[in-house]
């Protein structure tokens, strides 16, 4: 046991407010999430700041359009500049001028994905057809962990649950994710069962290698450790998921004086039972337990999440459709690089809560895409950050004052009213 780590104050803290009365058997609900850098009113999106930046914003800019906190990357940030660097800075925070709260996933999505470049292949042979997953050559996932090469330079890593922890440790950010195995809807049953029980024998590790972190860098601000949710569509796997976290979590607890702050709901989801398994995870586990949805944004989604019980959400596409030329409206979203914007000088969004949706022209913005300038992304990306962020403060309001259901029903109405832009 080691008896030296901090067990006297919590890293992070959540305290639910108001429950939100749905048929589901889990149900949503708003709560603030306190932070050593800070408090985040839930249910609150967090943008992705890949490589310590929200593409193409300051930081001052990040908060101006409501941003409550940041995510950033460990695989990212191990390759470049590296960890050591970042700590050396104080943090992901410190390095790039953030002073609120921040996440850090544990890099096992991009080691298994953008590293490892999978394809899926569909075998039309028999009378079905058979979905395959044929996984590069670039990644080998073993029991101990994962050998990749870099997607920069073709550099060979491997990361461990150790690897990945001392990374986050190094990157400093209040909420860091657990080392799991990415799979995809295309892995069958018996792959997804033995890859949850491979993340939970990683989560152990990531306990483990924590709290020895956490006793070694006592000096440093407190971080929180979230396991995360694998099992794909299946309930049975990702309600025995669910408890097999919380059951170690106790064990730490016991054994190390720290267990799991939170968790994340993450791996292979159907994008139409998205609410239904976040529901069989967020029934399982104490109302005190924070619960992240890694990776979703849109709002569907998002809404899908918050009534079943997520509290926080993190997404690249917001920023990343804003650098293609889309920003979100409540009509849905508008492609300005369309050639019907090169004469419309209308204001870019009278509604939005962004001040640079009203001061530029659907005209300008559509100018800028065309010249390749910077600006243009810069300017979509403020709006469309501050879309999702006023999403989530109105889903907060409507929660509190009982009035979910007609906001939902409004807001949805109106934003798929036309198809989304492609």
């Amino acid at each position: 046991m080691l008896s030296d780590v901090t067990t006297d104050r919590p890293d992070t803290r959540f305290q639910p407010r108001t429950r939100l009365e749905h048929d589901g058997a889990a149900g949503g609900r708003t709560g603030v999430l306190s932070t050593p850098h800070g408090d985040i009113q839930t249910p609150a999106f967090t943008p992705v700041g890949t490589l310590a930046t929200v593409k193409g914003l300051t930081p001052q800019q990040i908060h101006e359009v409501g941003s409550q906190a940041v995510l950033a990357n460990a695989y990212h940030l191990y390759l470049q500049p590296g960890a050591q660097i970042v700590d050396d800075a104080g943090g992901v925070g410190a390095f790039m001028g953030w002073s609120g709260p921040t996440f850090t996933d544990s890099g096992g999505f991009q080691v298994m994905s953008l590293a490892s470049r999978t394809a899926k292949v569909i075998d039309m042979a028999g009378d079905a057809p058979e979905v395959k997953v044929r996984r590069s050559s670039r990644v080998k996932i073993d029991d101990d962990g994962v050998t990749f090469r870099s997607h920069r330079d073709g550099s060979a890593h491997r990361f461990t649950p150790e690897v990945s922890i001392g990374v986050q440790h190094h990157l400093g950010a209040d909420v860091m994710f657990a080392f799991d195995e990415l799979t995809t809807l295309y892995d069958d049953k018996r792959y997804q069962a033995a890859a949850v029980e491979r993340t939970h024998s990683w989560a152990w590790r990531c306990l483990v290698e924590h709290a020895a972190q956490t006793q070694a860098r006592s000096g440093k601000s407190l971080q929180s450790l979230w396991g995360v949710i694998q099992g794909a569509q299946f309930e049975d796997l990702r309600r025995s998921a669910t408890r097999g976290l919380l059951e170690l979590s106790d064990r730490a607890r016991g054994e190390l004086g720290r267990g799991f702050g939170g968790v994340g709901i993450g791996g292979a989801i159907q994008k139409r039972n998205l609410g239904q398994i976040v529901g069989w995870c967020c029934s399982e586990l104490p109302d005190a337990t924070p619960r992240h949805l890694l990776g979703i944004s849109e709002p569907d989604d998002i809404f899908a999440g918050v009534e079943n019980g997520a509290d926080t959400f993190d997404c690249v596409a917001p920023t990343r459709i804003a650098r293609h030329g889309q920003i979100f409206t409540r009509d849905g979203r508008v492609r300005l690089i369309n050639a019907t914007f090169r004469t419309d000088h209308r204001p870019l969004d009278l509604e939005s809560g962004c001040q640079a949706a009203h001061t530029f022209t659907r005209a300008y913005l559509h100018h800028l895409f065309k010249a390749g300038e910077l600006l243009g992304m810069t300017i979509a990306t403020q709006i469309n950050v501050a879309f999702i962020n006023q999403l989530m403060a109105d889903i907060r309001a409507a929660i509190d004052a009982g009035d979910y259901a007609a906001f939902k029903e409004q807001f949805l109405g109106r934003y798929y009213a036309s198809a989304p832009a492609k």
